[in-house]
């Protein structure tokens, strides 16, 4: 069985040739540039060749959290008929520099509906982002932060974005936003970690150094399927 994901990679690569075959547009993206721009609403809808992504989304208070991050082969920010008002509050922000495709979102709406293979690959990524949300809400938010911290560790060891499962490239700050949670919280409990032998800090990435310790401390949801 599946278990959340929050780095996605890999999951449309056997469509490149397909995407290329169709109106799109090549663009470069350095590092720091929003790809996806608050107060927007989707417009376009990118296939990414390489470098990673992350999606954030704003409160009108001025809270910040990562909603995930996507990397080679994938698809982002997915299409549909509908705008909602949260577009409007959703960033994405280049953290390498992105070769992508560009599709316009009524283009890449119509490849959706002609190809079913397209189709059924879109239905599953969209599963997996609501499997996420719903992790997120009905499980992770009822945990403590120290288990907030360690599930975040876990996933992130199983799906990397160096293919490394020790080596985690979120900063305290990353964490802190993907969990919802203050720095200090953060900081207090890696130590804890640190403290029993499980991680090693390193300056924006963390080194797991006892899988197995880090696995006891998870809930079971996390660790369960």
């Amino acid at each position: 069985m599946l278990i959340p994901r929050y780095f996605f990679s890999g999951d449309y690569t056997e469509f490149y040739a397909y995407f290329l075959s169709k109106s799109h547009r090549r663009r470069i993206f350095e590092k720091g540039d929003m790809v996806w721009n608050l107060g927007e609403t989707i417009r376009y809808v990118y296939y990414i060749k390489s470098g990673i992504v992350k999606t954030f989304v704003e409160h009108e208070n001025g809270y910040h959290k990562i909603l995930h991050f996507h990397s080679d082969g994938t698809v982002f920010p997915g299409c549909q008929n509908s705008a909602f008002k949260i577009e409007a509050s959703i960033g994405t922000e280049a953290l390498t520099r992105v070769e992508a495709l560009e599709f316009t979102r009524e283009d890449f709406y119509q490849m959706y509906q002609e190809n079913m293979s397209l189709n059924a690959r879109v239905l599953e990524t969209y599963s997996m982002y609501i499997n996420l949300f719903i992790y997120e809400s009905a499980h992770q938010d009822y945990n403590n932060a120290f288990i907030k911290i360690c599930n975040l560790l876990y996933l992130f060891s199983l799906h990397s974005p160096t293919g490394t499962p020790r080596r985690i490239e979120l900063t305290q700050q990353d964490i802190a936003d993907i969990l919802a949670i203050s720095l200090v919280n953060v900081t207090t409990n890696l130590a804890k970690l640190r403290n029993n032998g499980i991680i090693v800090s390193h300056r924006k990435w963390i080194e797991i150094t006892d899988f197995p310790k880090l696995s006891a401390c998870c809930s079971n949801e996390t660790i369960g399927a």
